[in-house]
C-alpha cells in the first residue's frame, strides 16, 4: 500500500460517527486526489478495518456496530464492508 494511505490512516477520528465518516470522506477525497484508483482504496480499506475494530471507541453506538459487524465479517464480508464504508464517506 502507498505510504500516503497509511500516513492518512492516523487521520482517522473515530471520536464520534460524524467525525470518522467526515474524516474517512477526507481520507478518500486526498487518496483520489494523489490518483490512487478505488480498487487500490478498497483494498486498503479492508487493511484500515482492523484498525478501525482496534482503535473507535466503543461508547459511541454507531462505532460499536462497526466494530461488530467487521469482527463478525469474514474476509469477503470485510471486503463489502470495506466498499460501503468508502460509499459512506462520500455521501
Amino acid at each position: 500500500m502507498p505510504d500516503q494511505l497509511n500516513q492518512m490512516l492516523g487521520q482517522l477520528d473515530a471520536s464520534s460517527w460524524e467525525s470518522w465518516k467526515k474524516s474517512l470522506g477526507n481520507m478518500v477525497k486526498q487518496a483520489e486526489q494523489l490518483g490512487i484508483s478505488n480498487n487500490m482504496m478498497e483494498e486498503f480499506a479492508a487493511e484500515f478495518g482492523d484498525f478501525l475494530a482496534a482503535n473507535i471507541n466503543p461508547d459511541v453506538p454507531e462505532n460499536k456496530s462497526v466494530k461488530e459487524l467487521w469482527e463478525a465479517a469474514n474476509e469477503s464480508e470485510q471486503k463489502v464492508l470495506s466498499h460501503l464504508m468508502i460509499k459512506l464517506s462520500k455521501q
